[in-house]
């Protein structure tokens, strides 16, 4: 399931959503289904892992990277 990032061409709102084969993205903010699908850009390599881990910490803690296991720097539930 890819994950696409999207502009609203009704209220202007910039997202990304995880977008399944049979499904049609709307917007998060108005519920409009008048999309354009923005070209996402390709993430260079990370040189230093402690800062992937802190991204992917505050990232997870946020909801955004669920599937990121707890080596990968998932925070612990409390």
């Amino acid at each position: 399931m890819p994950i696409y990032a999207y502009k609203c061409q009704g209220c202007g709102a910039e997202f990304e959503t995880l977008v399944r084969s049979n499904e049609v993205p709307v917007c998060t903010s108005c519920g409009s289904g008048d999309l354009r699908q923005q070209i996402g850009q390709i993430s260079s390599e990370i040189k230093y892992p402690g800062i992937a881990k802190s991204w992917r910490q505050a990232a997870a803690r946020s909801g955004d990277l669920s599937n990121f296991s707890r080596k990968e720097g998932r925070p612990k539930s409390n």
